[in-house]
């Protein structure tokens, strides 16, 4: 029998059958050899991987930035799912570029040896979009704006590490340790990004075909799974965390809340007959949404004409919520500056650096999106206010 790390355990699910459940660090050339080995010396019949569908097709797929369509991302509302997972990966691509090892170079070894080898293989972690959309719901406002803060902070973090910390790096996984630092102040956030998922993934193991199964984790991942195998979770946990939370009656009103008071306030005092302060009332509204709106996507580097556009559109669109300002801007600034070739081939380079988000059209389309609806929204908040005085 082959001997195994320490990272590595070998257990018996419930109905007898063998499982090897193989801990890794994402950006580790050690991790990439030992599944490699494992896969050769084990034999197995059916090799599971810490990874969905998207994000299977990401790693085995070099060149998919080539055919993402910026215009359909944002016309489907898709840019804010796109965004938060471009600054996760971002985060990963940096630390790989500290080690030399692709970030989930292990898995998409795994998934690769196993085929060559005709293994079957079994992506068993829970869709990315899933996952995220959960953190979100269940999340406070308070606490999403930590959440949003954290992840994009992480974009102007200074990366040079010493001998110790790059050795720490290469011994874990490095997305799930950047979690486990946010559980203090979002602990919410961390069970359903880590905790929910260490569940799911050993879940999935027992319903695994195979009398021998090598499973393949990042390392953080094994101490929450072992907790939970070899027995499956009963039906209602597993369809719980697998599915969509409903949004909240406050998430559902409050979208609807503030255009309502401001567009009353506006008909009380036109009815008031009191036109001036009327008048001072649509300024306020005006100039806060634009001007905001307009300045995010100046700092987004947004096209002269999507700086213009959002500053007509911010008002508008915060009196309706069914579209935001940055629905408006993303499309125009994708229409007057279309992502190039050389920019849908360098995405995955231009994440490693803050730079890269600024210069590649891409990214910069997503940023005129998150920027100009940050602008807006704040903008809303303030001429809100400013309103209540007036009246």
């Amino acid at each position: 029998m082959t001997e195994l790390p320490s990272d590595c355990q070998r257990l018996q699910l419930v109905d007898g059958r063998e499982l090897l459940l193989v801990g890794t660090a994402h950006v580790s050339q050690e991790s990439v050899d030992l599944v490699r080995r494992l896969i050769a010396e084990e034999n197995p019949d059916r090799v599971c991987v810490e990874l969905d569908e998207g994000r299977y097709q990401s790693l085995v797929h070099q060149k998919r930035w080539e055919s993402l369509n910026i215009y359909k991302v944002i016309k489907q509302g898709q840019g804010p799912f796109l965004l938060a997972n471009l600054a996760l990966a971002s985060f990963q691509k940096r630390m790989g570029l500290h080690t030399g090892v692709k970030p989930g170079a292990e898995l998409a070894a795994a998934a690769q040896d196993a085929e060559e080898r005709g293994i079957a293989v079994s992506l068993i972690d829970r869709e990315i979009r899933t996952t995220l959309l959960r953190a979100w719901r269940k999340t406070g406002w308070w606490k999403r704006l930590s959440l949003i803060s954290t992840l994009f902070a992480s974009l102007f973090e200074d990366q040079k590490m010493s001998e110790e910390e790059l050795a720490r790096l290469r011994e874990s996984d490095t997305l799930s340790a950047m979690l486990d630092e946010m559980a203090t102040m979002l602990p919410s956030v961390k069970r359903i990004l880590v905790d929910e998922r260490d569940l799911y993934m050993a879940h999935q193991l027992t319903l695994a075909q195979g009398e021998k199964i090598l499973a393949v984790v990042g390392a953080a991942h094994l101490g929450g799974m072992l907790k939970q195998l070899p027995t499956p979770l009963d039906e209602a946990t597993f369809a719980e965390i697998s599915t969509l939370p409903e949004k909240t009656f406050a998430s559902k009103l409050v979208p609807w809340l503030i255009p309502t008071v401001v567009l009353g306030l506006f008909a009380v005092g036109f009815a008031a007959g009191d036109y001036e302060r009327l008048t001072d009332a649509a300024v306020a509204w005006v100039l806060t949404n634009g001007l905001l709106s307009a300045l995010g996507t100046i700092i987004a580097l947004g096209h002269p004409l999507t700086v213009l556009t959002a500053f007509i559109a911010a008002p508008i669109t915060s009196l309706n919520p069914t579209i935001g300002a940055g629905f408006v801007t993303g499309l125009v600034q994708a229409l007057i500056a279309a992502p190039t070739v050389r920019d849908l081939e360098q995405v995955g380079d231009d994440l490693a650096n803050l730079k890269g988000w600024w210069s590649n059209r891409v990214m910069r389309v997503l940023l005129v999106f998150f920027f100009s609806s940050l602008g807006s929204a704040i903008g809303t908040f303030v001429a809100f206010h400013w309103l209540k005085d007036l009246f």
